[in-house]
């Protein structure tokens, strides 16, 4: 039995209990905890809504704004109401899918708004908050999952990708974009989101040897909501996410994905030490999906109420709104008007997916080769063949109906 074998069949102790030869080493800032060492956190509010002094990331919000907390605020709270809007609407017939950002919304609205028009992003397929703040109409966007169109807008319009549906393939796509800014000698920055579960991708591997030998301005944005579907984190990892960058040669740190504040500040930080040609970073926001994967999921097969109803209590809304309170940055005539606001929303979504045409089911057979297949046309008349089954039935239960 080899050295390596053994020690995958240790059982792993506690990080209480680990130690690196017999002591513990103290990771430095940005770069995350080694063994031995408990992961830091960074965090500037807390779930009650208390601001926290950083001496390393308070810079980067110092100047903010009562106005900006507030734009925060309502950036959140529009883009919660969005997705609700949106999994009613599927639940409805009107779309073929929907994937939630329930819970997600501080780090994807606090990253977005920490970007320059000039950044360029390349999603996932759950990140309507960044959506939001690079300006893509909601509308648009729900064109894809309705199945109406491949996308619904132009990347070059916002520097907002196609949503990527390949688990963590859009990091390649990032790395690249951004050695190419590098040739270019712009300074601009690009920034790639992903999951806990896409960082198990060999995509994700080959991005980040790639970015670091390349010295890639692109910010590596993981948001880890503890479940990959069904996995937990703990069953894909045996070390925080954020250390994984240590292996590569660059910094990783682990953010309140909950906490927008902290999500803008370190967003801010990574995309300045792209900029100023310091190479890739890896963040991880530390986060819950409170909803399931996608809306043919059902996370009570999997996950208990008092996991769920623990991460409710850091509902990253209900904490800003705590601060915005406590510190009279916002008033109930504020709250009313954005409540106001939110069904508004919600009803121009409403009435756009309603108003889209019927998607065409053979569409996905189109565009796969360039001249046509055999197989295609075999699997196109086989699909012609299911349609057809359904208004044969249907047919056949009318025509019963009336005979009774």
């Amino acid at each position: 039995m080899t050295v390596e074998s053994t020690a995958a069949r240790t059982p792993r102790r506690s990080a209480s209990t680990k130690s690196t030869a017999g002591k513990r080493t103290t990771a430095k800032k940005g770069t995350g905890a080694t063994k031995g060492t408990e992961p830091e956190l960074v965090q500037l509010l807390t779930p009650e809504g208390k601001r926290v002094k950083n001496a390393e990331y308070d810079k980067y919000v110092a100047g903010i704004t009562p106005e900006e907390l507030r734009g925060l605020y309502r950036d959140m709270v529009l883009t919660r109401r969005f997705d609700a809007e949106a999994t009613s609407l599927q639940r409805q017939g009107e779309l073929g899918l929907w994937a939630s950002l329930l819970g997600q919304e501080a780090a994807q609205i606090g990253s977005g708004r920490a970007l320059r028009d000039d950044d360029y992003v390349f999603p996932t397929y759950r990140e309507h908050g960044v959506a939001w703040c690079r300006g893509v109409d909601p509308a648009n966007l729900l064109g894809m999952f309705r199945g109406v169109n491949n996308g619904g807008w132009d990347p070059n319009g916002n520097n907002f990708h196609l949503y990527t549906i390949v688990i963590g393939s859009q990091t390649l796509h990032a790395t690249g974009y951004a050695m190419g800014i590098a040739k270019d000698g712009a300074d601009s920055a690009v920034i790639a989101y992903f999951g806990d579960g896409a960082s198990s991708q060999g995509d994700v591997a080959e991005s980040f040897t790639f970015s670091a030998v390349y010295n890639a301005p692109v910010v590596f944005f993981c948001q880890n909501n503890q479940w990959a579907i069904s996995e937990p984190t703990e069953k894909q990892t045996r070390v925080p996410l954020y250390q994984r960058a240590q292996g590569f040669g660059f910094p990783g740190v682990r953010v309140d994905g909950n906490d927008v504040l902290a999500c803008l500040a370190v967003t801010k930080w990574a995309l300045e030490r792209a900029r100023l040609g310091e190479g890739p970073t890896l963040v991880e926001a530390y986060t819950y999906r409170m909803g399931a994967h996608t809306t043919s999921d059902d996370p009570t097969r999997y996950r208990g109420d008092e996991e769920r109803l623990a991460w409710e209590a850091k509902d990253p809304i209900l904490r800003l709104r705590r601060y915005l309170e406590a510190s009279n940055h916002a008033d109930e005539g504020f709250f009313a008007e954005l409540d106001a606001e939110s069904e508004t929303l919600g009803k121009r979504v409403r009435e756009a997916v309603r108003a889209m045409p019927d998607p065409d089911h053979f569409a996905i057979f189109e565009n796969v080769y360039a001249d046509g297949h055999a197989l295609v046309d075999e699997e196109r008349a086989q699909f012609a063949a299911y349609q057809a089954s359904f208004s044969t039935e249907s047919e056949s239960g009318f025509a019963a109906g009336e005979g009774v």
